[in-house]
């Protein structure tokens, strides 16, 4: 199970970040701050898994962003004491499928795109996860709903001028 998806810039300031387990917002802070030192001090010839604090993180540098996943063992399996199963390859593959669905989207995504869209990054992550787990992989369906949304927008906006 996703635990969380960080978007981070190379400066390890957090562009993006979303929570599919309640933390408190201290521990939020120091897990990200230690992760995200983690992840940026590897060089690119290393491995893109790590484990920290019981956390499974993939992560993958694309220009000047890195998108960080964090997984946990599945609530079942932590109380049989089992390990995390999650497939690190797999989430990699999800990471690369955000980034290819998010550049359709944008064009060809950076920073500012997710700063100042920041609403639609995290539509498109709801489209795409739900409650840590993954339920669309498809970037035709996941950018059909938002071009929905934009044009129900614009259609809002045309009305009150």
């Amino acid at each position: 199970m996703i635990s969380f998806i960080l978007m981070v810039n190379k400066q390890g300031q957090t562009r993006c970040s979303k929570y599919y387990q309640w933390l408190p917002m201290e521990e939020r802070v120091a897990l990200e701050s230690e992760i995200i030192r983690k992840c940026l001090s590897r060089s690119e010839l290393q491995c893109s898994f790590l484990e920290y604090r019981g956390y499974k993180t993939i992560y993958r540098r694309y220009a000047s962003l890195f998108f960080i996943i964090g997984t946990k063992p599945d609530i079942d399996a932590a109380q049989v004491g089992g390990e995390n199963k999650e497939n690190e390859l797999g989430l990699l593959e999800f990471i690369h499928n955000l980034v290819e669905t998010m550049d359709k989207w944008a064009g060809s995504i950076c920073e500012l795109d997710i700063m100042y869209q920041l609403e639609e990054v995290h539509f498109i992550l709801d489209e795409m996860v739900m409650n840590g787990y993954i339920v669309e992989t498809c970037k035709g369906a996941t950018l059909k709903a938002i071009d929905l949304l934009e044009r129900e927008s614009r259609k809002g906006e045309a009305m009150f001028k």
